[in-house]
Order: structure tokens, then C-alpha cells, then sequence
């Protein structure tokens, strides 16, 4: 049985996964903000990061109940490509997916932020040993990463010997811009209320982009994703869709909000050695 560092080190790993499989998920650039209950250290803005251009998503935006699906998911593709933060949050039920090599921690859901170029933190809940539900804090800058002690509270830093690189979690270029501009068998499913108009669009992913975006989480298997899209800006606001793994089949649902605001990410400061 593995020791505490050594759990949070596999959670930190599993997270890179996790939150990546949110972005088939999620893979854009998220900030902080503190929402939904979010606690962590935020103090000095990050350096390097581009002025936020917040954007209206209940804008009164009309969608055409007429217009061509691929046009639709090709130029959320290149929205998406262009985003420089956001806020998303994902709720997952059914079959338990472990994010960790002993099956001891399921992912039961998870909010976090994104800002360019590589900052990133994020709030897990999840269940242990299929028994005690427990949260987990994570902060990632450039190429270090930070996991909170649920214990405890403090944050621990990443061993060494863990190839986790931030940037790739939402790269919209290895993220959302190629899983949109391949999804196969797109269709207009018609125009839904979700705080204004949206593009109700469903297609299949590739087995390729899934396994790309989620770090080989989910692979060999082409997933049907359902997305909702803003019809004035092309982006993404909320995706579903299900995944087997071990004959379970998992249901996520994910939400994103908040594009181009400014958040603020810093290193934690109740860091232990």
C-alpha cells in the first residue's frame, strides 16, 4: 500500500489525465477566480499574462436553425483555438473511473481554472476505496505542479520523476481544435436554451484525438460527444458524452464559463517539503 506522498504524487499524475479526459473535454486555457467554493493561495498576479477580454455568453445571440453543422464545429475549432482562459467544471457518475494505478481514488468531479501560458489550479472530489469522499487541491505553473494533503491541507510539491507538463493539459492545439475540426458524422440536433441560444451539435471523436486529449485515459474506442455552442462566439459551453473502460460505462458532463476573464494563479503558500 503506497504511502501518503506517494498517493499524491499518483493523484497529481492522474489529474494530468483527468482533467485532460474532461477536455474532450476541456482543453482550453482556464484561469482562477474563485468560484464555486474554491480556496487557494492567490496573491500578486502571474507574470506574463495577457490582459482578459471577459465574454458576454448571454448576449442575446440568435442561432440559425439552418446552418451547416461542420461549419459549425469548424469554426468552433478555430474559437477555441483562440481562447486564453476559462473556467470549467466537470460532474462524472456511473462506472467509477480511478485516477490513480491502485484503483483506490474515482473521480467524482472537478472545478478548476485555466490562464495562459501555463497556469492552472483545480479542485477534485473523489472517493476512497469506494468509501470516504475527500477533496484535493492542485496548482499548476509552467512545469511544476502542487497537491494539497487532504489531511492536512498544505500542498506538497510534485516528486521528481513525474513528466507532467501543465501546457499540454488544454492545448488548444492538441486539445479542442483538432477533436472539433475531426469530429466524424456531425449533426445539427437543434438549437437549445441554455442561458441563451446554443448550438446543440453531436458527432463522434476519433479514437486518435480521444486518446491525445485524454494522455491514453481512454483509448481504442471512438467516443459520440454532445456539445452546445455559442452561436455568436463559436464557443463551447458545455459536452457530454460516455465512456467505457473495464465494461463500466462512465457519464461526464462538463461546463465551461467564464472565457477571457482575468484570473489570478499563484503558488500555494502553505507549500511542505
Amino acid at each position: 500500500r503506497p504511502d501518503g506522498p506517494a498517493i499524491f504524487a499518483l493523484v497529481a499524475t492522474a489529474l494530468a489525465a483527468v482533467t485532460l479526459a474532461v477536455t474532450v473535454v476541456v482543453a482550453a486555457r482556464t484561469g482562477d477566480g474563485g468560484s464555486g467554493g474554491l480556496t487557494f493561495a492567490s496573491d500578486g498576479a502571474p507574470t506574463g499574462q495577457p490582459p482578459a477580454e471577459p465574454v458576454d455568453l448571454d448576449d442575446g445571440a440568435v442561432a440559425d436553425p439552418n446552418a451547416d453543422p461542420d461549419d459549425i464545429a469548424q469554426g468552433a475549432a478555430e474559437a477555441m483555438a483562440t481562447v486564453t482562459s476559462v473556467e470549467f467544471e466537470l460532474e462524472r457518475t456511473g462506472a467509477p473511473v480511478y485516477i490513480d494505478q491502485f484503483e483506490k481514488l474515482a473521480l467524482d468531479s472537478l472545478i478548476g481554472q485555466f490562464t495562459v501560458p501555463t497556469r492552472a489550479q483545480a479542485q477534485l472530489t473523489v472517493t476512497v476505496e469506494d468509501n470516504l469522499t475527500t477533496r484535493l487541491g492542485a496548482v499548476a505553473i509552467d512545469d511544476e505542479v502542487w497537491i494539497s494533503n487532504p489531511v492536512t491541507g498544505d500542498f506538497e510539491t510534485l516528486p521528481t520523476g513525474y513528466d507532467i507538463d501543465p501546457s499540454k493539459f488544454f492545448d488548444p492545439e492538441g486539445g479542442w481544435q483538432p477533436l472539433l475540426a475531426n469530429l466524424l458524422d456531425v449533426t445539427l440536433v437543434g438549437i437549445d436554451d441554455l442561458g441563451g441560444d446554443r448550438y446543440h451539435i453531436r458527432g463522434v471523436a476519433p479514437a486518435a484525438e480521444v486518446s491525445n486529449i485524454t494522455v491514453g485515459l481512454v483509448q481504442d474506442q471512438d467516443v459520440p460527444v454532445d456539445l452546445w455552442i455559442h452561436p455568436g462566439t463559436l464557443l463551447v459551453t458545455r459536452a457530454e458524452f460516455a465512456t467505457v473502460i473495464d465494461g463500466g460505462e462512465s457519464q461526464w458532463v462538463l461546463e465551461l464559463d467564464r472565457y477571457g476573464e482575468e484570473f489570478t494563479i499563484s503558488p500555494p503558500e502553505n507549500v511542505r517539503a
